[in-house]
């Protein structure tokens, strides 16, 4: 215990440093914050003029899914590629040759991701709630709050699993962002896949996402009846977050590509 206590001030200082660098980079937040929020502005003002039921409006629905492709993003899709760049740079490398351990380092950078994707959903409900009617429910918050911890360390995982697979930095944005993006749109967070062919549904179904936004966005629509979460949502999570942690161990590596 006393060796933790002393490590948790230099995790708080990693996290601070990994924090300002992220907001030192323009097109990491844009992507990363602005974006999303982009998004729930142009499709509420299209969409949301109108109640959709009983005094909700569309950004009731619309404002979860953007929670979650913000948080998803911020520590996916940031997470990998701050890392890779920072493995080619050299950086990592010489971390390990610093007395910082390297476990607080790397829980600098995953703590830092989660922190923005924390600043992430809260603007997005603050913009919701201002300007689009969003109405916040309190009454299962619980299981969002468990679904965003799940979600954030499944994402996490995976994005760190790409950086230990993907070995140029150069490469892993295209990779992040060919897995994201697809993710994002099989999962129904753009548009509802109601009627969606059958083989489109099972695959998203496969994927971590759709079950990460779906009890996420029930536990804040008023109409929804019955269960929240269900035990296939946590399943799937968390069989991705082991995928992911397994790669990471089995193959990550601090070095550039082709040092030794």
């Amino acid at each position: 215990m006393t060796g933790l206590r002393a490590d948790l001030p230099l995790l708080w200082r990693q996290i601070r440093s990994q924090n300002r660098t992220f907001w030192r980079t323009p097109v990491a937040a844009f992507f990363t914050l602005a974006l999303p929020v982009f998004f729930l502005v142009l499709f509420s003002v299209l969409f949301g003029s109108a109640e959709v039921a009983e005094g909700y409006r569309f950004s009731q629905f619309f404002a979860p899914a953007m929670a979650v492709f913000a948080a998803g993003s911020a520590t996916f899709t940031s997470l990998s590629i701050g890392t890779a760049l920072a493995r080619d740079q050299g950086i990592l490398k010489r971390v390990r040759g610093t007395p910082l351990p390297p476990w607080i380092y790397m829980s600098g950078r995953i703590g830092s991701a989660v922190w923005i994707a924390v600043v992430s959903v809260v603007v997005m409900f603050s913009v919701a709630w201002a300007l689009f009617g969003f109405v916040m429910l309190w009454d299962n918050l619980g299981v969002a709050l468990l679904m965003f911890v799940l979600g954030m360390a499944t994402f996490s995982a995976l994005g760190l699993s790409v950086c230990a697979v993907v070995k140029n930095a150069d490469s892993v944005p295209a990779v992040a962002n060919a897995f994201f993006l697809p993710m994002a749109f099989i999962s129904g967070i753009f548009i509802p896949l109601d009627d969606a062919p059958g083989w489109l549904l099972v695959l998203g179904d496969v994927f971590p996402l759709k079950h990460f936004a779906e009890p996420f966005g029930d536990s804040f629509n008023p109409f929804h009846t019955g269960q929240v979460l269900g035990w296939e949502n946590l399943a799937i999570m968390s069989a991705w977050l082991v995928l992911g942690l397994i790669i990471t161990i089995r193959f990550f590596s601090w070095d550039p590509k082709g040092s030794g």
